[in-house]
């Protein structure tokens, strides 16, 4: 019985599968068990009560961040280490220590130090260098690093550089930074694409492909029909964002009958990047492309994706596609794909289309194409919604840049109906290839979302009793009945938090070739299939359908279908740096633009209560930032990990998520994307209940101390500011 099934039997989650696979590969070290396969081992979600860790930062406190020495999951969990003793000196990043560990919520721990255990090996500080100085741009890492004269390596004020410590350097913390040594200098961070190269390089993004890979993307030539099916005279088209460089997708649909006949034809990514070639063993290591506000990271070379790829109008290219059927309802009712040669009939925007649909034309083309569309979509949209399915109203913030590299605006992305009938399509398209692999008995990358852990819906179940909504059964909850609490807030003023809420409370989706279904889309089986380009996933795909098909001799090969699970961890793990480092750019860029507005005052809701302080995000841009405990009340401060809330005793002030507040930007820092807020507001005592009550058994007292002269609305003087 292998891991997925052992965990599928006892009804874990994806947070608690990597416990088991750690147990088993401590029973596997004893001699326990055999070996079950070539899986990594991932560390246990909760942490033990003694662990090794490494001080890598501080937070908007100054109190140092750890995180463990040995870790082998995604993302490493961050430990808020407690001061140390009296007389001791304070941790700084670098030190490791071993460390007894208290879990205060949610993926949140505490820790305190039991024995130092020296210093790790000398890392990598990237930074701004300023003069005689590098500050660090990890928001994290607060304290600076002095570059003796001499270890400067040609770095110019305001270069963006690497250094390393300098060992042995500085043993008295208390006398001021630490000495390093630049050791690369990565350009100017007044450039334009500078915020993206800083996200690049923080990330460890490969973003320079390799002479070969090169070489190989550029000797591609034009697909010849030979045995491929002859699509060119169906008027498949493509519909992209205004700003889309490769066109992977494209669709058709048309009524018969009683129901619906739906093409999606994808690039054949395959014909060109061929196993273990110099292309796809790139491809392969980035996992992925990432997409900044100012520049792509593509998975594959331009010559690929932006030429021979990229299925641009009046042009011949080589395709998989999957003819669909649909009865009136939407249920699918048969399926085939096939190995294509297309000529897309126009290069479409989601704008264009929206307008042609809301204006009754069509968008230049046949009469009745458009209308066609949205025909098959409103037909599949049914089915959606009888499924029920999870539709998270999340829309992407859009960072407009000018020439120069400037911010101009920050604002949501429109969600059109022109974008849920492309995903509804894609859908569509990637349940057929998961079906179809099934059928033929080849080797799938599932795309896999497991349900809410157990510990993250009672977070949830908390958040929404605020609002007088319950759910059912952690082992009962669907995904219709976070629709339907959706459905029934999406008109209050909360709406925006509760959704973001909602998104954080769900398990992450990942690439497995063990199927456990897609919890979030209400399907017993789903994988990647219609970007071929920006994900490795769906090349892998193509290929199983290929060799499964019979389509080619590039299709997959046994070593890799031995890789999978190996390379379904790989990916999965690419992904997500890709999705932060992604969000760290927007940051990076909302404070770049929020920083001319320093003093201005902006409605906000309170996005998360820690025991540090508060989480604000900005109502007009979804900029989000701190209030510092510090820049709180003067008050004895409570904090309720279960209701999500600070609670001042005096006062009987209450903070908890999702409450409107004021607050008054008081500093923006675009080198880290951070953003430190201030509250403004009246006499607390206006607000306050008649009798401040009393904090019961259970919570965690903050701090009943805080700088004298602190006001309501002011900062407390004498209050050390954020940096």
């Amino acid at each position: 019985m292998g891991k997925t099934e052992i965990s599928r039997h006892f009804g874990l989650s994806s947070d608690q599968r990597p416990a088991l696979r750690a147990l088993m590969a401590a029973l596997k070290e004893e001699g326990s068990i055999a070996p079950v396969g070539r899986r990594t081992i991932r560390h246990s979600a909760n942490l033990p009560d003694m662990a090794a860790l490494e001080v890598f930062g501080t937070d908007p406190d100054g109190e140092p961040l750890a995180r463990p020495i040995t870790w082998e999951g995604a993302e490493k969990p961050v430990i808020h280490m407690h001061p140390e003793r009296a007389g001791q000196p304070a941790l700084a990043p670098g030190d490791r220590v071993l460390a007894r560990i208290t879990r205060i919520g949610p993926g949140r721990y505490e820790g305190r130090t039991f024995k130092r255990i020296g210093r790790g090996s000398p890392s990598r500080i990237l930074g701004i260098f300023s003069t005689g100085l590098v500050e660090p741009v990890d928001r994290r890492s607060r304290a600076a690093w002095v570059i003796p004269p001499g270890q400067e390596n040609g770095a110019e004020p305001g270069e963006l550089v690497y250094a390393e410590p300098i060992p042995g350097g500085s043993r008295e913390r208390f006398m001021g930074p630490k000495p390093a040594r630049v050791v690369e200098r990565l350009g100017r961070m007044d450039e334009p694409r500078a915020v993206s190269r800083l996200c690049i390089a923080a990330h460890n993004i490969p973003d320079t492909f390799p002479d070969e890979v090169i070489e190989a993307a550029e000797r591609a030539k034009a697909v010849p029909l030979g045995s491929r099916d002859d699509l060119r005279d169906i008027p498949l088209v493509t519909i992209d964002g205004e700003d889309a460089r490769d066109f992977d997708d494209a669709v058709f649909a048309e009524p018969e009958e009683q129901g619906w006949r739906v093409i999606v034809a994808i690039a054949d990514v395959a014909h060109y990047v061929r196993t273990d070639a110099p292309p796809d063993r790139e491809a392969r290591l980035r996992g992925n492309s990432v997409y900044f506000p100012d520049r792509v990271v593509p998975m594959l070379p331009e010559a690929l994706s932006n030429g021979w790829c990229s299925l641009k109008p009046d042009e011949d290219r080589g395709c998989l596609y999957v003819e669909m059927r649909f009865d009136g309802a939407g249920t699918k009712t048969g399926h085939r794909f096939g190995r294509g040669l297309m000529r897309s009939a126009a290069r479409l925007t989601y704008e264009r289309v929206q307008a042609a649909r809301d204006a009754g034309e069509d968008a230049g083309l046949e009469q009745g194409h458009v209308a066609r569309l949205y025909g098959a979509y409103e037909a599949l949209l049914a089915a959606r919604l009888r499924r029920g399915t999870l539709d998270l109203d999340l829309p992407e913030r859009r960072v407009i840049l000018d020439a120069e590299g400037k911010v101009l605006s920050v604002a949501p992305r429109p969600r059109l109906d022109s974008h849920r009938l492309i995903e509804e399509f894609m859908v569509a398209a990637n349940v057929c290839a998961a079906e179809e692999l099934e059928r033929l008995h080849m080797p799938c990358m599932y795309r896999v979302h497991d349900r809410p852990s157990d510990e993250k819906m009672e977070g949830l179940r908390g958040f929404l009793s605020g609002f007088g909504i319950t759910l059912p059964p952690s082992n009962l909850v669907r995904p219709g009945d976070f629709a339907r609490v959706l459905e029934r807030t999406k008109d209050m003023p909360e709406a925006r938090l509760i959704n973001e809420t909602i998104l954080r409370g769900q398990s992450q989706a990942e690439y497995d070739p063990e199927n456990i279904g897609h919890f979030g889309l209400a399907l017993p089986r789903y994988a990647h299939f219609t970007s071929p380009i920006r994900r490795y996933a769906d090349l892998l795909v193509h290929r199983a359908l290929i060799r499964g098909l019979k389509l080619g001799d590039d299709g997959l090969s046994d070593a890799e279908a031995a890789a999978m699970p190996d390379i379904g961890e790989h990916i999965t793990r690419t992904e997500r740096r890709a999705a932060l480092a992604e969000r760290d750019a927007v940051e990076r860029y909302l404070a770049a633009y929020m920083a001319d507005r320093v003093g201005a005052h902006f409605s906000a809701r309170v996005s998360g209560v820690t025991r540090f302080g508060l989480f604000v995000t900005v109502e007009e841009n979804g900029a989000s930032g701190i209030i510092p405990l510090s820049a709180l009340p003067d008050d004895q401060w409570f904090h309720e990990d279960a209701a999500m809330r600070l609670l001042g005793r005096r006062t009987g002030l209450s903070f908890s998520l999702g409450q409107e507040v004021e607050v008054r930007l008081s500093e923006a820092v675009p080198r880290t994307g951070s953003l430190t807020f201030q509250l403004m507001m009246g006499d607390p005592r206006a607000t306050a209940p008649r009798k401040a009550p009393q904090p019961p058994r259970g919570r965690q007292k903050i701090t009943d101390r805080k700088p004298k002269g602190a006001r309501p609305g002011k900062p407390a003087r004498g209050a050390k500011p954020p940096r």
